[in-house]
Protein backbone atom coordinates (compact mmCIF):
# COMPACT_ATOMS: atom_id res chain seq x y z
CA UNK A 1 0.00 0.00 0.00
CA UNK A 2 2.85 2.36 0.80
CA UNK A 3 4.43 1.84 -2.60
CA UNK A 4 1.15 2.41 -4.39
CA UNK A 5 0.47 5.57 -2.40
CA UNK A 6 3.97 6.88 -3.05
CA UNK A 7 3.62 6.07 -6.73
CA UNK A 8 0.32 7.95 -7.00
CA UNK A 9 1.62 10.96 -5.07
CA UNK A 10 4.86 11.03 -7.08
CA UNK A 11 3.04 10.83 -10.41
CA UNK A 12 0.70 13.62 -9.40
CA UNK A 13 3.64 15.74 -8.23
CA UNK A 14 5.56 15.17 -11.46
CA UNK A 15 2.50 16.05 -13.52
CA UNK A 16 1.97 19.20 -11.48
CA UNK A 17 5.60 20.26 -11.88
CA UNK A 18 5.50 19.45 -15.59
CA UNK A 19 2.32 21.53 -15.96
CA UNK A 20 4.34 24.56 -14.82
CA UNK A 21 7.76 23.69 -16.27
CA UNK A 22 6.71 22.90 -19.86
CA UNK A 23 4.74 26.14 -20.46
CA UNK A 24 7.52 28.11 -18.76
CA UNK A 25 10.14 26.56 -21.04
CA UNK A 26 7.97 27.21 -24.11
CA UNK A 27 7.37 30.80 -22.99
CA UNK A 28 11.09 31.46 -22.51
CA UNK A 29 11.85 30.06 -25.96
CA UNK A 30 9.08 32.15 -27.54
CA UNK A 31 10.33 35.31 -25.82
CA UNK A 32 13.90 34.74 -26.99
CA UNK A 33 12.67 34.00 -30.53
CA UNK A 34 10.67 37.24 -30.54
CA UNK A 35 13.73 39.17 -29.31
CA UNK A 36 15.86 37.58 -32.01
CA UNK A 37 13.38 38.55 -34.76
CA UNK A 38 12.88 42.03 -33.33
CA UNK A 39 16.60 42.81 -33.39
CA UNK A 40 17.01 41.44 -36.90
CA UNK A 41 13.94 43.36 -38.09
CA UNK A 42 15.51 46.57 -36.79
CA UNK A 43 18.71 45.81 -38.66
CA UNK A 44 16.77 45.12 -41.86
CA UNK A 45 14.77 48.34 -41.50
CA UNK A 46 17.95 50.33 -40.95
CA UNK A 47 19.70 48.84 -43.98
CA UNK A 48 16.58 49.23 -46.12
CA UNK A 49 16.36 52.92 -45.11
CA UNK A 50 20.02 53.45 -46.01
CA UNK A 51 19.53 51.72 -49.38
CA UNK A 52 16.50 53.94 -50.10
CA UNK A 53 18.50 57.20 -49.52
CA UNK A 54 20.35 58.08 -52.76
CA UNK A 55 22.85 60.37 -51.05
CA UNK A 56 23.92 57.78 -48.46
CA UNK A 57 24.07 54.99 -51.01
CA UNK A 58 26.17 57.10 -53.39
CA UNK A 59 28.55 58.07 -50.60
CA UNK A 60 29.38 54.49 -49.79
CA UNK A 61 27.46 54.46 -46.52
CA UNK A 62 25.43 51.43 -47.59
CA UNK A 63 28.47 49.24 -48.28
CA UNK A 64 30.05 50.37 -45.03
CA UNK A 65 26.91 49.51 -43.02
CA UNK A 66 26.65 46.08 -44.66
CA UNK A 67 30.29 45.28 -43.94
CA UNK A 68 30.04 46.55 -40.36
CA UNK A 69 26.97 44.39 -39.69
CA UNK A 70 28.76 41.35 -41.05
CA UNK A 71 31.86 42.03 -38.95
CA UNK A 72 29.79 42.58 -35.79
CA UNK A 73 27.34 39.69 -36.00
CA UNK A 74 28.98 37.35 -38.51
CA UNK A 75 25.79 37.29 -40.58
CA UNK A 76 25.68 37.52 -44.39
CA UNK A 77 23.87 40.54 -45.94
CA UNK A 78 23.10 41.37 -49.55
CA UNK A 79 21.39 44.48 -50.97
CA UNK A 80 20.04 44.53 -54.55
CA UNK A 81 18.37 47.17 -56.71
CA UNK A 82 14.99 46.95 -58.41
CA UNK A 83 16.41 44.84 -61.27
CA UNK A 84 18.02 42.35 -58.86
CA UNK A 85 21.60 43.63 -59.33
CA UNK A 86 23.83 43.47 -56.26
CA UNK A 87 24.53 46.89 -54.75
CA UNK A 88 26.35 45.73 -51.60
CA UNK A 89 27.10 42.35 -50.06
CA UNK A 90 29.12 40.74 -47.27
CA UNK A 91 29.45 37.14 -46.17
CA UNK A 92 27.91 35.51 -49.30
CA UNK A 93 31.18 34.97 -51.16
CA UNK A 94 31.87 35.80 -54.84
CA UNK A 95 28.33 34.98 -55.99
CA UNK A 96 25.88 36.42 -53.42
CA UNK A 97 22.88 35.25 -55.45
CA UNK A 98 24.31 31.82 -56.27
CA UNK A 99 22.42 30.20 -53.38
CA UNK A 100 18.90 29.26 -54.56
CA UNK A 101 17.41 30.14 -51.20
CA UNK A 102 18.97 33.60 -51.27
CA UNK A 103 17.80 34.16 -54.86
CA UNK A 104 14.26 33.09 -53.91
CA UNK A 105 14.32 35.50 -50.94
CA UNK A 106 15.40 38.35 -53.24
CA UNK A 107 12.57 37.60 -55.66
CA UNK A 108 10.03 37.50 -52.82
CA UNK A 109 11.29 40.81 -51.44
CA UNK A 110 11.11 42.51 -54.90
CA UNK A 111 7.51 41.34 -55.15
CA UNK A 112 6.78 42.87 -51.72
CA UNK A 113 6.08 39.48 -50.20
CA UNK A 114 6.66 39.40 -46.43
CA UNK A 115 8.91 36.65 -45.07
CA UNK A 116 7.20 33.68 -43.51
CA UNK A 117 7.52 33.75 -39.72
CA UNK A 118 10.18 31.24 -38.72
CA UNK A 119 9.41 28.42 -36.33
CA UNK A 120 10.17 29.02 -32.70
CA UNK A 121 13.83 28.66 -31.82
CA UNK A 122 14.95 25.73 -29.68
CA UNK A 123 18.31 24.75 -28.11
CA UNK A 124 19.03 22.66 -31.20
CA UNK A 125 18.22 25.43 -33.71
CA UNK A 126 21.47 26.13 -35.58
CA UNK A 127 20.32 26.55 -39.21
CA UNK A 128 20.49 30.08 -40.63
CA UNK A 129 17.22 32.00 -40.94
CA UNK A 130 16.64 34.09 -44.11
CA UNK A 131 14.91 37.45 -43.53
CA UNK A 132 14.30 40.25 -46.03
CA UNK A 133 12.91 43.74 -46.53
CA UNK A 134 11.87 45.51 -49.71
CA UNK A 135 13.51 48.90 -50.36
CA UNK A 136 11.12 51.79 -50.97
CA UNK A 137 7.54 52.45 -50.09
CA UNK A 138 5.82 52.23 -53.45
CA UNK A 139 3.94 49.37 -54.99
CA UNK A 140 7.09 48.38 -56.88
CA UNK A 141 10.11 47.74 -54.74
CA UNK A 142 13.24 49.76 -55.53
CA UNK A 143 15.37 46.95 -54.20
CA UNK A 144 15.67 44.44 -51.43
CA UNK A 145 17.78 43.64 -48.37
CA UNK A 146 18.30 39.94 -47.53
CA UNK A 147 19.80 38.90 -44.20
CA UNK A 148 20.98 35.38 -43.34
CA UNK A 149 20.55 35.52 -39.58
CA UNK A 150 22.48 33.15 -37.29
CA UNK A 151 20.36 31.83 -34.35
CA UNK A 152 23.28 30.21 -32.49
CA UNK A 153 23.46 32.80 -29.71
CA UNK A 154 19.69 32.81 -29.29
CA UNK A 155 19.70 28.99 -29.11
CA UNK A 156 22.42 29.13 -26.45
CA UNK A 157 20.31 31.55 -24.40
CA UNK A 158 17.31 29.22 -24.73
CA UNK A 159 19.49 26.30 -23.62
CA UNK A 160 20.49 28.19 -20.46
CA UNK A 161 16.89 29.16 -19.77
CA UNK A 162 15.69 25.58 -20.22
CA UNK A 163 18.48 24.31 -17.98
CA UNK A 164 17.32 26.63 -15.21
CA UNK A 165 13.73 25.50 -15.72
CA UNK A 166 14.81 21.82 -15.64
CA UNK A 167 16.88 22.37 -12.49
CA UNK A 168 13.94 24.09 -10.83
CA UNK A 169 11.58 21.32 -11.93
CA UNK A 170 13.97 18.66 -10.59
CA UNK A 171 14.30 20.46 -7.27
CA UNK A 172 10.53 20.84 -7.06
CA UNK A 173 10.09 17.14 -7.90
CA UNK A 174 12.55 16.15 -5.17
CA UNK A 175 10.77 18.34 -2.64
CA UNK A 176 7.46 16.87 -3.75
CA UNK A 177 8.87 13.34 -3.38
CA UNK A 178 10.08 14.11 0.15
CA UNK A 179 6.70 15.58 1.04
CA UNK A 180 4.98 12.55 -0.50
CA UNK A 181 7.17 10.22 1.59
CA UNK A 182 6.43 12.14 4.78
CA UNK A 183 2.74 12.24 3.93
CA UNK A 184 2.67 8.51 3.19
CA UNK A 185 4.40 7.75 6.49
CA UNK A 186 1.99 9.99 8.35
CA UNK A 187 -1.02 8.40 6.68
CA UNK A 188 0.15 4.78 6.87
CA UNK A 189 1.73 4.71 10.33
CA UNK A 190 -1.65 4.01 12.01
CA UNK A 191 -2.40 1.40 9.32
CA UNK A 192 0.90 -0.41 9.98
CA UNK A 193 0.35 -0.31 13.73
CA UNK A 194 -3.19 -1.54 13.25
CA UNK A 195 -1.99 -4.42 11.04
CA UNK A 196 0.62 -5.36 13.63
CA UNK A 197 -2.06 -5.22 16.32
CA UNK A 198 -4.33 -7.50 14.30
CA UNK A 199 -1.45 -9.97 13.87
CA UNK A 200 -0.79 -9.89 17.62
CA UNK A 201 -4.43 -10.54 18.41
CA UNK A 202 -4.62 -13.39 15.88
CA UNK A 203 -1.51 -14.94 17.42
CA UNK A 204 -2.89 -14.57 20.92
CA UNK A 205 -0.59 -11.78 22.05
CA UNK A 206 -1.76 -8.68 23.78
CA UNK A 207 -1.89 -5.63 21.53
CA UNK A 208 -0.04 -2.41 22.31
CA UNK A 209 -0.43 0.36 19.76
CA UNK A 210 2.05 3.21 19.41
CA UNK A 211 1.47 6.91 19.82
CA UNK A 212 -1.56 8.32 18.07
CA UNK A 213 -0.56 9.82 14.73
CA UNK A 214 -2.11 10.21 11.33
CA UNK A 215 -5.53 11.46 10.25
CA UNK A 216 -8.28 11.79 12.80
CA UNK A 217 -10.37 9.02 11.20
CA UNK A 218 -7.50 6.53 11.43
CA UNK A 219 -6.76 7.53 15.02
CA UNK A 220 -10.37 6.87 15.92
CA UNK A 221 -10.20 3.49 14.18
CA UNK A 222 -7.00 2.68 16.06
CA UNK A 223 -8.59 3.54 19.41
CA UNK A 224 -11.68 1.49 18.58
CA UNK A 225 -9.55 -1.50 17.63
CA UNK A 226 -7.50 -1.20 20.80
CA UNK A 227 -10.66 -1.15 22.89
CA UNK A 228 -12.03 -4.17 21.02
CA UNK A 229 -8.74 -6.09 21.35
CA UNK A 230 -8.55 -5.40 25.08
CA UNK A 231 -12.14 -6.56 25.50
CA UNK A 232 -11.52 -9.74 23.51
CA UNK A 233 -8.30 -10.43 25.41
CA UNK A 234 -9.93 -9.93 28.78
CA UNK A 235 -12.83 -12.17 27.76
CA UNK A 236 -10.47 -14.92 26.59
CA UNK A 237 -8.39 -14.59 29.74
CA UNK A 238 -11.49 -14.85 31.94
CA UNK A 239 -12.58 -17.90 29.97
CA UNK A 240 -9.21 -19.58 30.49
CA UNK A 241 -9.31 -18.81 34.19
CA UNK A 242 -12.85 -20.16 34.39
CA UNK A 243 -11.82 -23.43 32.75
CA UNK A 244 -8.75 -23.78 34.93
CA UNK A 245 -10.60 -22.90 38.14
CA UNK A 246 -13.54 -25.14 37.33
CA UNK A 247 -11.26 -28.05 36.46
CA UNK A 248 -9.28 -27.54 39.64
CA UNK A 249 -12.41 -27.35 41.78
CA UNK A 250 -13.80 -30.51 40.23
CA UNK A 251 -10.57 -32.44 40.80
CA UNK A 252 -11.01 -32.79 44.57
CA UNK A 253 -14.60 -34.17 44.59
CA UNK A 254 -13.70 -36.36 41.62
CA UNK A 255 -10.75 -37.81 43.51
CA UNK A 256 -12.99 -38.44 46.52
CA UNK A 257 -15.57 -40.09 44.25
CA UNK A 258 -12.90 -42.37 42.80
CA UNK A 259 -11.76 -43.38 46.28
CA UNK A 260 -15.33 -44.13 47.32
CA UNK A 261 -15.97 -46.19 44.18
CA UNK A 262 -12.74 -48.12 44.73
CA UNK A 263 -13.78 -48.78 48.32
CA UNK A 264 -16.96 -50.42 47.06
CA UNK A 265 -15.01 -53.07 45.13
CA UNK A 266 -15.15 -55.84 47.80
CA UNK A 267 -18.87 -55.30 48.36
CA UNK A 268 -20.09 -55.42 44.76
CA UNK A 269 -20.94 -58.92 43.54
CA UNK A 270 -23.35 -60.63 41.32
CA UNK A 271 -25.54 -58.65 38.89
CA UNK A 272 -24.21 -55.27 40.13
CA UNK A 273 -20.65 -56.08 39.09
CA UNK A 274 -21.13 -55.02 35.50
CA UNK A 275 -22.60 -51.67 36.52
CA UNK A 276 -19.71 -51.20 38.95
CA UNK A 277 -17.11 -51.86 36.24
CA UNK A 278 -18.90 -49.39 33.97
CA UNK A 279 -18.83 -46.75 36.72
CA UNK A 280 -15.06 -47.22 37.10
CA UNK A 281 -14.57 -46.72 33.37
CA UNK A 282 -16.63 -43.53 33.41
CA UNK A 283 -14.75 -42.19 36.44
CA UNK A 284 -11.43 -42.89 34.71
CA UNK A 285 -12.72 -41.24 31.55
CA UNK A 286 -13.87 -38.18 33.49
CA UNK A 287 -10.48 -37.99 35.19
CA UNK A 288 -8.74 -38.10 31.79
CA UNK A 289 -10.95 -35.32 30.46
CA UNK A 290 -10.24 -33.20 33.51
CA UNK A 291 -6.49 -33.75 33.23
CA UNK A 292 -6.61 -32.91 29.53
CA UNK A 293 -8.61 -29.76 30.17
CA UNK A 294 -6.09 -28.59 32.75
CA UNK A 295 -3.26 -29.45 30.36
CA UNK A 296 -4.90 -27.47 27.57
CA UNK A 297 -5.40 -24.45 29.82
CA UNK A 298 -1.74 -24.64 30.86
CA UNK A 299 -0.67 -24.99 27.23
CA UNK A 300 -2.65 -21.93 26.19
CA UNK A 301 -1.26 -19.90 29.06
CA UNK A 302 2.28 -20.96 28.15
CA UNK A 303 1.69 -20.21 24.47
CA UNK A 304 0.35 -16.74 25.25
CA UNK A 305 3.37 -16.02 27.42
CA UNK A 306 5.85 -17.01 24.71
CA UNK A 307 4.00 -16.69 21.41
CA UNK A 308 6.17 -16.23 18.31
CA UNK A 309 9.59 -17.44 17.27
CA UNK A 310 11.55 -15.00 19.38
CA UNK A 311 14.37 -16.42 21.50
CA UNK A 312 13.39 -16.09 25.17
CA UNK A 313 16.58 -17.69 26.52
CA UNK A 314 15.15 -21.22 26.99
CA UNK A 315 16.93 -23.61 24.62
CA UNK A 316 17.18 -27.34 24.21
CA UNK A 317 18.50 -30.01 21.85
CA UNK A 318 15.52 -31.77 20.22
CA UNK A 319 17.55 -34.95 19.72
CA UNK A 320 18.33 -35.21 23.42
CA UNK A 321 14.72 -34.51 24.41
CA UNK A 322 13.52 -37.11 21.90
CA UNK A 323 15.94 -39.74 23.27
CA UNK A 324 14.80 -39.07 26.82
CA UNK A 325 11.11 -39.33 25.93
CA UNK A 326 11.61 -42.48 23.87
CA UNK A 327 13.33 -44.05 26.88
CA UNK A 328 10.52 -42.90 29.17
CA UNK A 329 7.83 -44.40 26.90
CA UNK A 330 9.69 -47.66 26.24
CA UNK A 331 7.92 -49.58 29.06
CA UNK A 332 4.49 -48.45 27.82
CA UNK A 333 5.48 -49.45 24.29
CA UNK A 334 6.55 -52.93 25.44
CA UNK A 335 3.30 -53.35 27.38
CA UNK A 336 1.35 -52.44 24.22
CA UNK A 337 3.65 -54.71 22.12
CA UNK A 338 4.78 -51.75 20.00
CA UNK A 339 8.39 -51.38 18.86
CA UNK A 340 9.64 -47.81 19.37
CA UNK A 341 12.76 -46.48 17.65
CA UNK A 342 14.31 -43.20 18.70
CA UNK A 343 17.01 -40.95 17.19
CA UNK A 344 20.42 -42.43 17.93
CA UNK A 345 19.20 -44.64 20.79
CA UNK A 346 18.75 -48.37 21.45
CA UNK A 347 16.37 -50.24 23.68
CA UNK A 348 15.43 -53.78 24.36
CA UNK A 349 13.27 -53.97 21.27
CA UNK A 350 15.95 -53.07 18.75
CA UNK A 351 18.39 -50.50 17.45
CA UNK A 352 17.10 -47.17 16.24
CA UNK A 353 17.21 -46.44 12.54
CA UNK A 354 15.64 -43.01 13.04
CA UNK A 355 18.90 -41.24 13.78
CA UNK A 356 18.98 -37.48 13.86
CA UNK A 357 20.20 -36.10 10.57
CA UNK A 358 20.90 -32.69 9.06
CA UNK A 359 20.16 -31.39 5.60
CA UNK A 360 22.36 -28.32 6.01
CA UNK A 361 25.93 -28.12 7.17
CA UNK A 362 26.56 -25.90 10.14
CA UNK A 363 23.05 -25.95 11.58
CA UNK A 364 22.90 -25.83 15.34
CA UNK A 365 21.42 -28.70 17.32
CA UNK A 366 19.45 -26.39 19.64
CA UNK A 367 16.13 -24.61 19.23
CA UNK A 368 14.67 -21.75 21.30
CA UNK A 369 12.26 -24.02 23.17
CA UNK A 370 11.95 -24.93 26.86
CA UNK A 371 12.73 -28.66 27.14
CA UNK A 372 9.63 -29.25 29.26
CA UNK A 373 7.28 -27.97 26.55
CA UNK A 374 9.02 -29.99 23.84
CA UNK A 375 8.80 -33.10 26.04
CA UNK A 376 5.08 -32.45 26.53
CA UNK A 377 4.57 -32.29 22.74
CA UNK A 378 6.46 -35.56 22.30
CA UNK A 379 4.45 -37.16 25.10
CA UNK A 380 1.23 -36.42 23.21
CA UNK A 381 2.55 -37.73 19.89
CA UNK A 382 4.12 -40.87 21.40
CA UNK A 383 1.02 -41.58 23.53
CA UNK A 384 -1.21 -41.43 20.45
CA UNK A 385 1.16 -43.53 18.34
CA UNK A 386 1.59 -46.26 20.97
CA UNK A 387 -2.08 -46.31 21.93
CA UNK A 388 -3.60 -46.43 18.43
CA UNK A 389 -0.93 -48.04 16.21
CA UNK A 390 -1.86 -51.50 17.52
CA UNK A 391 0.14 -54.52 18.69
CA UNK A 392 3.03 -55.47 16.44
CA UNK A 393 3.37 -51.94 15.07
CA UNK A 394 6.53 -49.89 14.88
CA UNK A 395 6.91 -46.22 15.90
CA UNK A 396 9.87 -44.21 14.68
CA UNK A 397 11.03 -40.87 16.09
CA UNK A 398 13.41 -38.71 14.04
CA UNK A 399 14.91 -35.22 14.26
CA UNK A 400 16.02 -33.42 11.08
CA UNK A 401 17.67 -29.99 10.88
CA UNK A 402 16.96 -28.20 7.62
CA UNK A 403 17.38 -24.80 5.93
CA UNK A 404 14.35 -24.05 3.78
CA UNK A 405 13.40 -21.24 1.40
CA UNK A 406 9.81 -20.95 2.59
CA UNK A 407 7.95 -22.42 5.52
CA UNK A 408 4.21 -22.74 5.81
CA UNK A 409 2.41 -20.97 8.60
CA UNK A 410 4.41 -18.69 10.86
CA UNK A 411 7.61 -20.70 11.24
CA UNK A 412 9.77 -18.11 9.48
CA UNK A 413 9.92 -14.53 10.65
CA UNK A 414 7.94 -12.05 8.53
CA UNK A 415 10.01 -10.96 5.55
CA UNK A 416 12.55 -13.81 5.89
CA UNK A 417 13.35 -15.67 2.70
CA UNK A 418 15.25 -18.55 4.35
CA UNK A 419 14.98 -20.07 7.81
CA UNK A 420 16.46 -22.90 9.83
CA UNK A 421 13.85 -25.35 11.05
CA UNK A 422 13.86 -28.62 12.98
CA UNK A 423 11.48 -31.36 11.86
CA UNK A 424 10.55 -33.54 14.84
CA UNK A 425 8.65 -36.55 13.45
CA UNK A 426 6.74 -39.46 15.02
CA UNK A 427 5.94 -42.05 12.36
CA UNK A 428 3.90 -45.24 12.86
CA UNK A 429 2.58 -48.00 10.62
CA UNK A 430 -0.83 -48.26 12.27
CA UNK A 431 -4.25 -47.42 10.80
CA UNK A 432 -3.56 -43.65 10.78
CA UNK A 433 -6.18 -40.89 10.51
CA UNK A 434 -8.24 -40.38 7.34
CA UNK A 435 -7.23 -37.17 5.48
CA UNK A 436 -10.69 -35.63 5.90
CA UNK A 437 -10.42 -35.95 9.70
CA UNK A 438 -6.89 -34.61 10.24
CA UNK A 439 -7.90 -30.99 10.58
CA UNK A 440 -10.60 -31.91 13.11
CA UNK A 441 -8.09 -34.06 15.02
CA UNK A 442 -6.37 -30.90 16.23
CA UNK A 443 -9.60 -29.54 17.71
CA UNK A 444 -10.66 -29.94 21.29
CA UNK A 445 -12.62 -33.01 22.34
CA UNK A 446 -12.27 -34.70 18.94
CA UNK A 447 -13.37 -38.30 19.48
CA UNK A 448 -12.56 -39.92 16.16
CA UNK A 449 -10.12 -42.33 17.82
CA UNK A 450 -11.57 -42.45 21.31
CA UNK A 451 -9.88 -40.89 24.33
CA UNK A 452 -10.48 -37.36 25.56
CA UNK A 453 -9.69 -35.68 22.24
CA UNK A 454 -7.44 -33.08 23.91
CA UNK A 455 -3.93 -34.44 23.30
CA UNK A 456 -3.39 -33.20 19.77
CA UNK A 457 -5.12 -29.91 20.63
CA UNK A 458 -2.59 -29.38 23.44
CA UNK A 459 0.37 -30.26 21.22
CA UNK A 460 -0.89 -28.06 18.40
CA UNK A 461 -1.38 -25.09 20.73
CA UNK A 462 2.11 -25.47 22.22
CA UNK A 463 3.79 -25.72 18.81
CA UNK A 464 1.87 -22.79 17.29
CA UNK A 465 2.49 -20.72 20.41
CA UNK A 466 6.22 -20.95 19.71
CA UNK A 467 5.82 -19.98 16.07
CA UNK A 468 5.89 -23.56 14.75
CA UNK A 469 3.44 -25.85 13.00
CA UNK A 470 2.04 -29.33 13.68
CA UNK A 471 1.45 -31.36 10.53
CA UNK A 472 -0.53 -34.59 10.31
CA UNK A 473 0.26 -36.57 7.15
CA UNK A 474 0.14 -40.09 5.80
CA UNK A 475 3.21 -42.11 6.67
CA UNK A 476 5.17 -43.85 3.96
CA UNK A 477 4.21 -47.06 5.72
CA UNK A 478 0.51 -46.30 5.62
CA UNK A 479 0.10 -45.02 9.18
CA UNK A 480 0.18 -41.52 10.67
CA UNK A 481 3.14 -39.19 10.34
CA UNK A 482 3.01 -36.37 12.92
CA UNK A 483 5.63 -33.67 12.24
CA UNK A 484 6.30 -30.78 14.61
CA UNK A 485 8.04 -28.06 12.57
CA UNK A 486 10.12 -26.12 15.09
CA UNK A 487 11.60 -22.71 14.23
CA UNK A 488 15.35 -22.47 14.61
CA UNK A 489 17.23 -19.35 13.57
CA UNK A 490 17.79 -17.51 10.30
CA UNK A 491 21.09 -18.27 8.57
Amino acid sequence: MRRRLLLVLTVLSVLAVAAFAVPLAASSAAARTAQFLLVRSGDLDRLAATAADPDEAAGGTLSEDVRRHHDLYGEAVVVVDGQGRVRAAAGFGAEPLGDPRTAAAVDAALRNQPPAPPAGLRPWSHDAVLLWRPVGTGADADGAVVLRADPTLAAADITRAWSLVAAGALLASLLAAVLALLLARWLLRPVRELAAGVADVMAGRGVRLGRETGPRELRELERSFLTMAETVGETAERQRHLVADASHQIRNPLAALQLRVDALDPHVTGPGRAAYEGALVEVDRLTGILDGTLGLAAAEASALASVGPADTGDRCDPSEVAQQQVAAWAPAARAARVRILGPGSTDGDGVSDGAATSESAGTTGEVPWPPGELAQVLDVLLDNAIRYAGPGSEVRVSVVHSVVDSVAGSVADAGADRATVVLLSVDDDGPGIPPQQREAARRRFWSGRGGTGLGLAIADRLVRGRGGELRLETSGRGGLLAVAVLPGKHP
